[in-house]
């Protein structure tokens, strides 16, 4: 047994001494030092040849393995260490600013105010309402320092990327807007006269394109008569971004000009699908009557209806949601919303 033992210090000296000449070579990793094991731990059998018994060989093995297990923690530390160097030095390093969509807040992370939290326990989130019901509970919403605008959101199911489904419209409301409409008009000869007898605030020909093409834009509709189009198409990159370009679609591409100034002045709106396939509609101001704006607001879905496009199949009407300004939305009944009938007058 003192053979053993001496053979056994023997072989655990030899190891250590192997393993600090180790620290002096480039850092092996852990897979090259357990395949060099058996070449470094072969060398003291070597020395005592085939005189140890059964015992002694025992003791040897039990001794390797813990010197391999010791080895082999102690490298696992140093790549730890190493792990934790490099990961402080990332969390050093400042991120980079994001850029583009990534940049924008996340609806999880957005903040409201307390009015707006306030204003939407007023109404259900899923529940659908009927007409009347929604016109009042909007007014109660609308809460602010100003006067809001009324607004109607439809989902429709088109693709406006293809042509048979585009929808580009305009809709009288009967009860106006309650805005100021600024008309500008584009005309040449009689037309001049006609246009300023009709009560436009701007009126001019070449002089008032080349004040476009300088930046001028105190304007909210731009009409002209068809003689002046070939002119007006130069300015498509500067009105069309601004939904100010003329069209006949639109009713701003006329002959009649004083009936589209008359028009436009008393609530005439243009609307259209976004590439979504929904169509933004302002129907008036929080301080109409209720019947106003009901009123306005059926108009707003006749006109939708009348004008659907011929692309559209299956079911035309996926959504409805109204709301001011800065109030919450409240989701209609679409079924009620279309067989609406608002009382007859005694």
């Amino acid at each position: 047994m003192a053979a053993c033992a001496t053979h056994s210090s023997l072989m655990l000296a030899y190891a250590a001494a192997s393993t600090r000449s180790q620290d002096l070579t480039p850092t092996p990793s852990l897979f090259s030092f357990a395949s060099s094991r058996p070449n470094h731990l072969s060398f003291p059998l070597l020395l005592l040849g085939g005189s140890r018994d059964r015992r002694c060989a025992a003791i040897d093995r039990a001794s390797n393995h813990k010197f391999i297990v010791s080895a082999v923690a102690a490298e696992a530390d140093l790549d730890t260490e190493e792990d934790l160097e490099q990961t402080a030095t990332a969390v050093l390093d400042p991120p980079k600013p994001k850029k583009g969509k990534a940049a924008l807040v996340l609806k999880r992370d957005r903040t409201r105010s307390k009015r707006f939290l306030e204003i939407q326990k007023l109404r259900e989130t899923k529940k659908e309402y009927d007409v009347n019901t929604a016109i009042s509970l909007l007014k109660q919403t609308a809460n602010t320092r100003f006067v809001e605008s009324v607004e109607a959101h439809f989902r429709l199911n088109i693709d406006p990327k293809y042509n048979d489904q585009q929808l580009r419209a305009t809709v009288s409301l009967p009860k106006g807007t309650g805005q100021t409409v600024i008309v500008a008009v584009l005309a040449q000869g009689e037309k001049v006269d006609e246009a300023k007898s009709a009560g436009a605030d701007i009126v001019g020909s070449d002089d008032l394109i080349e004040q476009i093409k300088g930046g001028f834009m105190e304007f909210d509709k731009l009409i002209a008569s068809p003689d002046m189009m070939v002119k007006v198409a130069g300015l498509g990159k500067i009105l069309g971004p601004r939904g100010l370009m003329p069209n006949p679609k639109a009713g701003t591409v006329t002959a009649n000009i004083p009936q589209a100034i008359e028009e436009f002045k008393k609530g005439k709106v243009e609307f259209r699908a976004d590439k979504t396939g929904i169509v933004h509609i302002p129907f008036g101001k929080v301080n109409f009557t209720e019947e106003d704006l009901l009123i306005n607001f059926l108009a707003a879905v006749k006109s939708v209806e009348t004008n659907k496009p011929k692309g559209a199949k299956g079911v035309y009407w996926k959504s409805a949601h109204i709301c001011s300004s800065m109030g919450p939305s409240i989701k209609l009944n679409i079924r009620e919303m279309i067989d609406f009938k608002p009382p007859t007058a005694n």
